[in-house]
Parts: structure tokens; sequence; C-alpha cells
């Protein structure tokens, strides 16, 4: 950032903010804080602009106004995630600092029981199953259902791409009402986190694969032509060029598709019911999660338990962080780098380095003789 620029910035800033002070305080007979700054922020484009034509023509004033635009939106935004989690930890740090809050249950305290009693133990194992299971049906299925999109293209697809549309724009509640009419009340199962799995996969499933189809699309067409043209398959191209070029990506798809259940309350209740004990079966019996024990909570009107759904809700944002971080190690490098593996694979191919069980002639006979 230049002096220039810096000078512009805040000599438009500071005279922003005295120009509306005086409108607000003095001229005019009006009064707001939220209309205060969006006055201030106006003003402030404006003598920002006057300031830089002074020195710059009209394309590099329009440049500079875009960038003020443009860093303002992102500033916003940061600013609106660190207040969410600021707010959401000033809340729950009474829970937080109890160690039984991640050790215990509810099972055996009542609504009114002190902090240092129960806990999230059960919700935090529900809401790993649930999204674990989540995950294990509707990414095979989504990726699978992207390749045939992006690289087999067939009869069906438009079909296919219709349905996933259509998928994307379904409620969560209308996936849980499905499963729930379906599984429970027409095979007669019980509600279990199985089935609530299986609600969050009908939300999952139309993320991945919309966002794994993009991502396929923007691998280079000249290495699929290059695979081919050395005598491979589709299917081998797809697999040993196509998916590891896009691994990176298609990681952005799952995480995306995680993103879009692992804080859903309205399937969960409706097919895993809602127990305070612990059921680490996701296959029998009611099953709670952290979305919807924050639910729970928060309709007390006691502050032990809103506490305790505003700490449920910092546990959910560090589980979401870790699976995100975890996710990234596992997509393993951008396209185009190479793993260590692979680097030694191709050494070894080459000749310049010795395979990992072969014998070393030299040292063998230097031993014998």
């Amino acid at each position: 950032m230049s002096p220039e620029l810096v000078l512009h910035v805040a000599s438009a800033a500071f005279g922003a903010l005295a120009l509306v002070w005086l409108m607000y305080q003095r001229l005019l007979p009006i009064s707001g804080t939220i209309g205060f700054w969006l006055s201030w922020y106006f003003v402030f484009l404006i003598l920002l602009a006057a300031v830089s034509a002074t020195s710059l023509d009209r394309m590099a004033v329009i440049d500079r106004l875009v960038g003020a635009l443009v860093t303002s939106a992102g500033v916003v935004m940061i600013a609106c995630l660190v207040g969410i989690v600021v707010f959401t930890v000033v809340r729950g740090i009474d829970a937080l600092t109890h160690w039984n809050f991640y050790t215990q249950t509810t099972a055996y305290i009542g609504p009114e029981a002190p902090l240092d009693q129960g806990g999230i133990l059960a919700a935090i194992v529900g809401t790993l199953e649930q999204v674990a299971i989540s995950v294990l049906l509707s990414v095979p299925l989504g990726i699978a259902t992207a390749v045939y999109l992006s690289e087999v293209r067939g009869k069906l697809a438009k079909i296919v791409r219709t349905v996933v549309e259509a998928m994307s724009a379904v409620p969560t509640i209308v996936a849980g009402l499905f499963i729930y009419s379906m599984l429970i009340l027409q095979f007669g199962q019980e509600r279990s986190g199985l089935a609530a799995s299986m609600a969050l996969s009908i939300s999952m499933i139309p993320v991945v694969v919309t966002t794994a189809e993009v991502v396929l699309r923007l691998v280079p067409n000249g290495l699929r032509e290059a695979s081919l043209a050395l005598g491979t398959t589709q299917w081998q191209t797809v697999r040993r060029v196509v998916l590891p070029t896009a691994r990176s990506g298609l990681v952005t798809a799952v995480l995306l598709g995680v993103a879009r259940v692992i804080g859903e309350t309205s399937p969960v209740l409706l097919v895993a019911g809602s127990t305070a004990e612990m059921n680490a079966d996701p296959t029998h019996g009611p099953q709670v999660s952290l979305p919807l024990f924050v639910f729970n909570q928060m309709r007390l009107p006691l502050d032990q338990a809103i506490s305790r759904a505003f700490g449920a809700a910092v546990v959910l944002l560090v589980l979401v962080v870790v699976a995100f971080a975890l996710a990234r190690i596992a997509g393993g490098k951008a396209p185009g780098q190479m793993s260590r593996r692979q680097q030694r694979r191709i050494a070894i191919t080459a000749g310049l380095a010795p395979a990992p069980n072969a014998i070393n002639v030299r040292s063998l006979e230097g031993d014998i003789s």
C-alpha cells in the first residue's frame, strides 16, 4: 500500500466522519447508529473519489472505488464471522470451563442442575456418527454421479442433472419427512441415528454432485487426450488422471456437503428422536446430536440450559473446523504436485533410486569376501 493511498483513504475517512457528524448533530433532525455509519460510508466513497481524482485519471479512480467496495465487503464478512464466534463463546464460556461438560450426559440431572453436572458427550457421539454415516452414503454416490455427468455424458445425463437440481431445492425437513414415512411408518423401523443419516444424505448428495461436477470440468482436456493417446481406456483415464488431478477440489465438494448438513436439526428431530442418554449404536434407539441438543436446551427458560446450548454450539464449531482441517490434510497436495510415494515410485522406475526390497550386490560380495 503506497503512502499516497494511505493518505487519501485516511483523509476521506476522517473528512466523511466529521461531515456526517455535523449533519447528524447540528444540521438535520435525524438520528440512528445504523443510518449514521451508512451515511458515513456513502460520503467516504464520494470523498475518496474526489481526493483520488486530484492525482489519478478516471479509470484509476474507478479502480480504487471498486477496490474499496470489495475490501469493505471482505471486512464486513470477517467482522460478522468474528462477531458470531465471539458472541457464542462469551455466552457459553460458563459451561465450557467445566470438564464434565465434555465427559458426561444430561441423563441423570434436571434442567435446573448446576453447570458442574451433566454434559454433551452423547450429543458429540451422535453428531460424529451421523455425519460419518452421511459421508459414507453420500460421497461415493455423489462423486460417481458427477463422473457420469462430466465424463460419461450418457443419454440420461440431462434427466440426472434435472433431478440433482430439484434435490438441491428440497428443504431438509421434507427429506426428514420422506425418511420418516418410508423407513419408520412403512417398514416399521425404529427411530435411530441411521435414519437421521439417511435423511441428511438426501440433502448432502446434490451439493457433492454439483460441486464435484464443476471441479471435474475444470480438469484440462489435454490431460484426458494425452492419457487416451497412450492407449488407456476411459475408466483408466478417469481413475488415474482426472480424479487425482481434481482431488483437492473433490475434497472441497465433500466439505461443502458436510457443512450443508452438520447443523441440521429438523430431520434429526423427526427420525432420530431425542434422548438424554448415551446411545453409541446408530442402528437402534433414539440418538441426540449437537444441533438437536442446542434446540432442546434453548427451549428451556433457564440460564444453565442456555449456557449449555451455547457451549454445545461452540463445540460444534470446533468439530467443524477440525473436520475441515483433517479433510484438507487428507486431500493431499494441489494439482500437479506429487506425493513422496509417487516421487519415489517414479525414481525407482527411472532407475534413480533402489527398490525397497532390492539387495545391494556389492555390499553382499564384500561381506562374502
